[in-house]
């Protein structure tokens, strides 16, 4: 561009172009690849960031994928800095907490859609198996959602002592133990059923129910409920 001029780079108008779109239309107009360039324009202020976008989008596989994904990974990608890694996991945390309100405001049981969209949204890309118990009280609202325990990619170790333990301290009436599948794959193995009875065992006697056992995937959340297992 020859000094002087007032012919914008043709990243600008595409700019301002793809804002128009998100503004008038909504962002459900939008493909994915565009709305991660929204999210770019602000932390990459002087460059076409449409190449980073789509790159990020090959190197992880989906957007949901990009915001789940290790900073260190990130950076990886040409034209992703520390800033604009930062700011992705900031926006993947507002949108964790955003969730979180979603089934908090009401007893989560009516909320179940809200809460599989949660739940796969915090463990569907985890690359180690996590351990996760949801707390309710007595009206069926969230008390606290907690990570019991990591493990490896297959496996995280259970305590249903620990976990009845910390429902009592809690003065938790019903619990929904929650874990996730690295292999992408949410159907139950044997030994997922056999603990959760175990646990169940465990609770019985202080009467707190578990109201489901909910395991997320990248294949998606199977619910041990609707499976007839529980």
């Amino acid at each position: 561009m020859s000094a002087g001029s007032n012919t914008k780079p043709h990243w600008q108008g595409h700019r301002d172009r793809l804002r128009t779109k998100l503004i008038t239309r909504g962002a459900n107009a939008l493909e994915d690849y565009e709305l991660l360039e929204t999210l770019l324009f602000a932390f990459i202020p002087r460059r076409d960031v449409k190449p980073v976008s789509k790159a990020l989008l090959t190197r992880f596989g989906s957007l949901s994928a990009v915001l789940a994904a290790d900073p260190a990974d990130l950076i990886s990608v040409n034209g992703v800095g520390e800033t604009v890694a930062a700011y992705i996991k900031a926006t993947r945390e507002i949108g964790t907490r955003a969730a979180r309100e979603e089934i908090q405001v009401r007893p989560i049981i009516s909320s179940w859609t809200a809460l599989l969209a949660y739940v796969r949204s915090q463990l569907q890309h985890e690359d180690r198996e996590q351990f996760r118990v949801m707390f309710l009280d007595r009206k069926n609202q969230l008390i606290a959602d907690e990570l019991m325990n990591q493990g490896t990619v297959d496996h995280a170790p259970v305590y249903p002592r620990e976990i009845a333990r910390r429902a009592l301290e809690l003065s938790a009436s019903a619990l929904i133990l929650v874990h996730n599948h690295p292999s992408g794959d949410p159907s139950p193995s044997r030994a997922d059923i056999d603990m959760t009875r175990e646990i169940m065992d465990a609770l019985m006697p202080l009467e707190i129910t578990v109201h489901d056992h909910l395991i997320a995937a990248r294949g998606g959340v199977t619910s041990f409920k609707t499976q007839g297992l529980i």
